[in-house]
């Protein structure tokens, strides 16, 4: 539904304003207290900032875990289907995540892409038809207090090796 929206728009609203503002009104993103402020022209670069409220306090006053995880979790996946295209497929595999500090304050996230990073995925999907991508983020008080970090681990394949794999799959 939301990529059906996404391609209709993006003919009146530059890519960027859609990715940022689709998320932010986006219900089960909302529901994470996370807010995109920031998202660059190339979609390269996205940053959050996940507010420190009421909705997301925990027990002992700090933010709760599972708010700081959900505000992190689709951004990679739906950032990099964006920047590949449509003869790709990205699903996030797995996330391991370390609570360093509690979050007494806003968390800010920043998730990039380097040109040389894309460049390295096509190649490799080229290669081998699908890889395991992984990315290493940190959640921040936006200076150097790190909070959490995550390791995100993110599929990505040529959108033909993937039905191809699919076809297999469903023969069985």
């Amino acid at each position: 539904m939301y990529d059906s929206i996404f391609g209709v728009l993006k003919k009146y609203v530059k890519p960027a304003t859609l990715f940022r503002v689709m998320f932010n009104v986006s219900p089960m993103y909302r529901r994470s207290c996370g807010k995109l402020y920031f998202v660059s022209e190339d979609l390269h670069l996205v940053k959050i900032r996940i507010p420190l409220t009421y909705r997301n306090k925990n027990y002992v006053g700090s933010m709760f875990g599972g708010s700081l995880f959900s505000a992190t979790d689709p951004i990679y996946m739906i950032q990099l289907m964006q920047i590949l295209g449509k003869d790709y497929v990205v699903w996030d595999k797995a996330t391991q995540i370390r609570f360093r500090k509690p979050a007494y304050s806003n968390a800010f996230v920043d998730f990039e892409f380097s040109i040389d990073e894309i460049n390295e995925i096509k190649r490799q999907v080229q290669e081998n038809k699908e890889i395991d991508f992984v990315k290493k983020l940190n959640i921040t008080d936006g200076k150097e207090t790190v909070f959490t970090e995550l390791e995100k681990t993110l599929y990505i394949s040529s959108k033909e090796h993937y039905r191809q794999k699919r076809a297999k799959v469903s023969s069985k």
